[in-house]
């Protein structure tokens, strides 16, 4: 068998050269495509800037229940209505001889039970009073009756009960008996007998009546706010970082109470009106020279055949101010309940 030629030390050399040149190269090539774009251009070694985004704002701050309940009213179409119409009454409550011109306590014997007149639209009652100054001027007592009588009651009211409520015991037990003792007295027939005895004709009587009746209502409903309120873990907190009970009750409770006490004295403000109507059509209320739809709807009974108009136009402006003061009331309950959201 022939010997092979063994390969000299330089071919050994230079063919391991040549290897190495080779798989250098293929790497290169092979690190080069890996750099490419995906279309055979070369891609960038170091990511491109971006451009500055815009600093982020400072936080939305969360609205409050206030506020809240103020965006869902204005979008309720029964609040608007009836806040336009309560805003009326105001107006001619405070400014009646803004829209109506002469007095209403100036009558004519002769114009009695009279249709409507040109500068008369309402026509003439039995007296020959004209209906519609007397109507416009109507509305003063009302509102008013209605305005002092319910702020009267929210504040009696919400004070005894928050108290009875925040301290609970003895002085709750008193608070409870007291008030059943006021529920069981109707309403109506108290008038008859308290009112019965008071010879001054001003509205402080009727208001001073109503409040004496209306606050056992307010002060349970207060009541039943502030023991749900106490027992929250902000209260317990407060407590435990030795709030005084004045601090507690005023910054912590009475805000997250109030809401309840506000809905029910809306629309009891509605019903103190029609009751200072009722009692004065029964005679004890208001009484003559004032003027009041209650007193106008009395005196033109008698005549509903003859002259209907008069009894329908102040009952009808009863009737509207009452209904708008039910429908406030309504829209602020639904405007502050969360459970209706």
């Amino acid at each position: 068998m022939p010997d092979q030629p063994f390969p000299s030390d330089g071919a050994i050399s230079g063919s391991g050269t040549s290897g190495a040149m080779h798989l250098a190269a293929s790497e290169a090539e092979t690190l080069q495509r890996q750099q490419s774009g995906p279309f055979g251009g070369r891609a960038s070694a170091a990511p491109q800037p971006t451009e500055p985004q815009p600093a982020a704002g400072p936080a939305e701050r969360p609205r409050s229940l206030g506020s809240d309940a103020w965006r869902d009213l204005r979008r309720n179409p029964v609040f608007v209505i009836s806040s336009l119409i309560i805003v009326f009454l105001v107006f001619i409550s405070l400014w009646p001889a803004a829209i109506a011109s002469g007095s209403p306590l100036a009558c004519d014997l002769a114009k009695a039970q009279q249709g409507s007149a040109p500068g008369h639209p309402f026509g003439y009652d039995g007296q020959g009073c004209d209906v519609y100054t007397r109507t416009v001027y109507g509305a003063r007592t009302s509102v008013t009756v209605g305005v002092c009588a319910t702020l009267g009651v929210a504040v009696l009211g919400s004070v005894l009960g928050a108290l009875a409520g925040f301290f609970g015991g003895r002085w709750d037990s008193l608070l409870s008996r007291i008030t059943d003792i006021f529920f069981a007295i109707p309403v109506v027939l108290g008038g008859l007998v308290l009112l019965s005895v008071v010879t001054s004709n001003s509205v402080w009587p009727v208001i001073g009546f109503i409040v004496l009746l209306g606050w056992p209502q307010i002060s349970r409903i207060a009541r039943g706010a502030v023991i749900t309120a106490k027992q929250n873990d902000y209260v317990q907190a407060a407590r435990a970082l030795g709030a005084s009970h004045s601090r507690v009750l005023l910054r912590h409770i009475a805000p997250n109470a109030v809401a309840p006490v506000i809905v029910v004295a809306t629309i009891a403000l509605g019903t103190y009106i029609a009751l200072e109507a009722t009692l004065s059509y029964l005679g004890v209320g208001l009484k003559p020279p004032s003027v009041s739809w209650g007193i106008d709807i009395s005196a033109a009974s008698p005549y509903i055949r003859n002259a209907p108009h008069a009894l329908l136009w102040p009952s009808g402006a009863l009737a509207i101010t009452v209904l708008a003061f039910i429908m406030l009331g309504d829209a602020v309950r639904d405007a502050l309940d969360p459970k209706l959201r």
